[in-house]
């Protein structure tokens, strides 16, 4: 039986402060290399570059061993700075958690 997906879930304004502590708990997570890794992003209310660049990374990390990384439950104002930085297209987004964790 497959490992159940590993959920991390994210809170507040991920900025130039919050993203080094966001990078070790993604990265501790990597390490166990979860087969599904899924970022619950229903409580970040602000992501600027660095909160980026530590979610791509973590994406990259996940895809270099063959796992699958998806987001879920982006906030209205949240979503458009993935979509201005066209990472819309980048990440597998999910509409909630149980979607991310449903899909096939």
């Amino acid at each position: 039986m497959p490992a159940p997906p590993k959920v991390i879930p994210l809170e507040g304004e991920i900025d130039l402060h919050v993203s080094p502590r966001i990078t070790s708990t993604l990265n501790a997570a990597v390490k166990g290399k979860p087969r599904d890794l899924i970022i619950d992003m229903s409580n970040v209310s602000y992501i600027d570059s660095s909160g980026l660049a530590a979610l791509i990374e973590a994406m990259q990390k996940v895809e270099k061993y063959g796992g699958k990384f998806a987001l879920a439950a982006l906030q209205q104002n949240v979503k458009p700075i993935f979509e201005i930085a066209r990472l819309d297209q980048v990440f597998r987004i999910y509409p909630d958690v149980g979607s991310a964790v449903s899909r096939k």
